[in-house]
């Protein structure tokens, strides 16, 4: 990771040095359609990799990371990781904000962390449209369902990927964008993790159920535990929402997976607790932690944000993932 992304082909390389996503004429996109075939190399082998793709007319871009453990002979299980509203595809990669790698090292799933929408020519401060929310990508009408079904797609066409091992997870606005493809595409996405971001949809109708892990602190200062926008956590309330609570959102996932009504108690420790509402047959589980303190971050994170509440250490976000999505 100390060595950073590398690209994975020359065609990434000439693309990537162009503004991060930019709308193109129909030529370019012919164009770059034929870029994209050339950089769709299989992931053989261990690394950090780097690649673009053009969607709706849009350049778009990915990092993606395999582990020391892949095995090209065998299907891996794949993580899309979604970095939060003003947030890039880097930071998300950085070990010390979100342990991603490390997780990936650890449990050998492939990682996949695509960059929100931006007009920034380094794709700095993105946004997904996940519905009511958030930013540019939401004013719009940026079609990320698509551009994350297309990643999902391409990265499938690199490496042996197994369809039932494919998550999604994301914070703040990448973890309302999590529930949009839970409600969109669960047939790509296989369960979801949102961390510090509730189902803001504006419609959801999903053809079969997802498992669902909701991490967030109770004195969230950004999306309030309790539904609403913080007052003091964005300079234009109109690039946000009026956020749904935690309670409404755990409420609606538990209808639509067929769980039960009534959770166990699966984790009690210091300063945080996790809820589960098993799945009833042919639903899927539901699962909600809490933690006591953190604010507006990412639990078991070894750095937040400066200048705000440091993240909580009671639980580790990421392996809550996995021992949920492992069944254990």
């Amino acid at each position: 990771m100390t060595k950073g992304f590398v690209t994975a082909a020359v065609a990434i390389s000439v693309l990537t040095a162009a503004p991060a996503i930019a709308r193109e004429s129909l030529r370019d996109r012919i164009a770059e359609r034929r870029a994209d075939i050339l950089q769709e190399d299989r992931l053989s082998r261990p690394g950090d990799y780097e690649f673009t793709l053009t969607h709706d007319g849009l350049r778009r871009r990915y990092l993606v990371h395999v582990p020391a453990s892949f095995d090209p002979a065998k299907r891996s299980a794949v993580v899309l990781g979604l970095h939060g509203g003003g947030g890039h595809a880097d930071h998300f990669a950085k070990d010390e904000h979100y342990g991603v790698i490390s997780a990936s090292e650890k449990y050998g799933f492939i990682a996949v962390i695509p960059n929100g929408y931006s007009k920034n020519r380094r794709g700095l401060f993105a946004t997904w449209n996940a519905g009511a929310c958030c930013g540019d990508a939401r004013d719009e009408n940026i079609d990320d369902v698509g551009f994350l079904s297309a990643v999902i797609a391409r990265v499938k066409r690199q490496a042996p990927v197994d369809d039932a091992r494919v998550y999604a997870m994301g914070m703040s606005n990448g973890g309302l964008m999590a529930y949009r493809l839970a409600c969109e595409i669960p047939d790509q996405v296989r369960g979801i993790m949102a961390v510090a971001g509730t189902d803001n949809t504006l419609h959801c109708d999903p053809l079969r159920p997802t498992p669902v892990l909701h991490v967030h602190a109770i004195n969230d200062t950004h999306v309030l535990f309790d539904g609403g926008a913080g007052d003091d956590a964005f300079r234009d309330r109109t690039k946000v929402t009026d956020f749904v609570s935690v309670k409404a959102t755990i409420e609606k996932w538990v209808a639509l997976n067929g769980a039960q009504d009534k959770p166990r108690r699966v984790l009690a420790v210091a300063g945080a607790y996790c809820d589960r509402y098993d799945a009833k047959a042919g639903g899927a589980a539901v699962q909600l932690c809490v933690t006591e303190s953190g604010g507006h971050s990412w639990p078991g994170a070894a750095k937040g944000r400066r200048g705000k509440e440091p993240p909580s250490q009671a639980i580790n976000a990421i392996e809550a993932m996995w021992a949920f999505f492992s069944g254990d």
